[in-house]
């Protein structure tokens, strides 16, 4: 995989960098200019390192014997490449975008599973005008929501769309496009959780959801009503089941389990993450 990421993102970096210095006011003659302590490899690998076990970068600069600041570089260097690189569901196929991934499912007929994970990022200075948008409703806990869709199986397919801890669910949902992308294409079919209610009827029944529990002193043979009830929301339940197996490998990368970094960062190094991830599983 490693050999893998070095071909695939090695010639991105290097073009990037011949861009970075043509851009510059005052060229240099070729061959001109100080040499790179820190080769493309490394900075791979010192990316990796930091995203995977959360080393910080004052170490990794020990470890390759560059100062702290070179390490900070190579890491926002590398990241985005990595971000953009998608989620691979076939060898030599990846998807990088959710109206590709609609698609995808869209012409093989496919189920997916819709679920959003949360990031535990530092809590913001009360001083701050928006201190309270990271606060989850539900466990108080200052975070973030990622958007992820896997497919039946628990391969991630897309892994993105990262908003405050206060955004609702569906609100993520909605401000992802999903809506219109699902009004374009059919034969497809995509499991939520009852924090999704509501999507089915937008969706014209593509998006499932638990169903609602019917509340009511006059309805006749509650025990029974209440009893199919469970029965279907269990049933649906089981059906989402593989879509918590593919957000624990998420968690299983420090910088996911625990965000100390500066929480701007946190949309890329979600979808950069996911790419290795889906190359493990693929593989």
């Amino acid at each position: 995989m490693l050999a893998e990421l070095v071909a695939e993102i090695g010639p991105l970096w290097e073009t990037q960098r011949q861009a970075e210095l043509q851009a510059r006011p005052r060229q240099r003659r070729i061959s001109a200019g100080a040499r790179h302590k820190l080769v493309f490899v490394d900075r791979l690998l010192a990316t990796l390192v930091h995203l995977r076990h959360g080393v910080t970068h004052d170490v990794l600069g020990c470890w390759f014997g560059v100062d702290r600041s070179a390490i900070t570089r190579a890491i926002g260097q590398i990241r985005p490449l990595l971000a953009q690189r998608g989620c691979r569901i076939a060898p030599g196929q990846r998807l990088t975008t959710l109206a590709e991934v609609i698609a995808h499912l869209g012409d093989n007929n496919q189920t997916a599973i819709l679920d959003a994970t949360e990031i535990r990022v530092r809590r913001p200075a009360a001083s701050t005008v928006d201190h309270a948008r990271f606060v989850l409703g539900k466990s108080r806990i200052n975070a973030m929501k990622a958007m992820v869709l896997t497919d039946a199986h628990g391969a991630v397919l897309y892994c993105g769309q990262v908003r405050p801890g206060s955004v609702a669910n569906i609100t993520q949902a909605r401000q992802s496009g999903l809506l219109e992308l699902l009004s374009d294409t059919r034969n497809v079919e995509i499991l939520a959780d009852a924090g999704y209610q509501g999507l089915s009827n937008q969706t014209g029944g593509q998006v499932v959801t638990p169903p609602r529990k019917r509340r009511g002193k006059y309805l006749d043979d509650v025990q029974w009503l209440m009893a199919h009830h469970d029965a279907a929301r269990h049933a649906h339940a089981a059906r989402r089941r593989p879509v918590e197996h593919g957000i624990a490998p998420l968690k299983n990368w420090r910088a996911l389990a625990r965000h100390y970094d500066r929480r701007d960062h946190l949309p890329e190094i979600v979808p950069a993450i996911a790419g290795p991830l889906s190359d493990q599983q693929t593989a």
